[in-house]
């Protein structure tokens, strides 16, 4: 009988299977948790409210540092889902979709908060006010009003100007000089009464040392008759602060007393509290 000799046939090296580059999106989100295309659209809404709520492509490359076809992309798909939208010298506006996010975020805000206005209101017997700084306006998103009979009220959802509000002078003076004076403009601004600062470098000028304080004050300069004390929220999401607001002798009688430390450290230890409640929640 005779017997093949067994052979083993040489083995073939295996192609190494290369597995498609991973796209930057999903890099970025194994990095930091996130993906990168969703932070970069937030990141260009929020430039675009800092510009007033109207912005160039250019400027907006400028303001966010993102190349320009990353921006006509994400532009395109806001564009598209209606937060964004294009008038007609070709420039770009927050869209009217966002309304009802910001409405409904403001309201959830002051539900937060209203434990915290209650014993800001109950501690001073006035008007307890929160207020956030959104595309260069002040808008009221609490509020527990005062029992005395004669108080002050400001209906939530309403915008002011922020040079003539405790609660806009005071979030102003956070920004750097240079976003304060953007949301002011070249002026003049408008004269509530004959209190109101209308020349943007008296209230520049006065920031520095609102920001040291930690308060503002509107004597007078929205409403006759009515003074307001604000103090910044801090650690809270957005730029916000709290307020109280009534006629201009009781407000100022609740400055001059001495008793729980005075009306400012009272206000701001209730506003720290408030602050990182908000933290918190996310």
């Amino acid at each position: 009988m005779l017997f093949a000799a067994h052979r083993t046939p040489p083995q073939r090296k295996a192609n190494p299977v290369v597995a498609p580059p991973a796209s930057l999106d999903a890099t970025a989100a194994d990095r930091s948790g996130g993906v990168q295309s969703v932070e970069r659209a937030f990141h260009l809404l929020e430039a675009l409210a800092d510009s007033g709520g109207v912005s160039t492509l250019s400027d907006l490359a400028t303001a966010s540092g993102l190349p320009m076809p990353t921006i006509h992309r994400l532009i395109r798909t806001l564009v598209q889902q209606g937060y964004v939208r294009q008038d007609t010298a070709r420039r770009y506006t927050l869209g009217p979709r966002l309304i009802r996010l910001g409405e409904t975020a403001g309201r959830l805000l002051g539900s937060w908060a209203r434990p915290y206005l209650a014993e800001l209101m109950e501690a001073t017997g006035e008007t307890a006010n929160l207020a956030v700084l959104e595309a260069g306006e002040v808008v009221y998103v609490g509020q527990v009003p005062s029992r005395h009979s004669m108080r002050m009220f400001t209906e939530v959802g309403r915008r002011v100007q922020p040079h003539c509000t405790a609660v806009g002078k005071v979030l102003l003076a956070q920004l750097p000089r240079q976003e304060a004076a953007a949301v002011l403009g070249p002026g003049p601004l408008a004269a509530h009464t004959v209190h109101t600062l209308t020349a943007p470098s008296h209230l520049l000028a006065q920031f520095d040392g609102v920001k040291e304080a930690g308060y503002a004050v509107d004597d007078q300069e929205q409403e006759i008759g009515v003074r307001c004390i604000a103090v910044v929220v801090p650690g809270a999401p957005t730029p916000t602060a709290l307020s109280v607001s009534g006629p201009e002798a009781r407000v100022r009688a609740l400055e001059a007393r001495t008793t729980r430390g005075g009306l400012i450290p009272e206000m701001q230890e209730i506003a720290t509290r408030l602050g990182q409640a908000l933290a918190s929640s996310g």
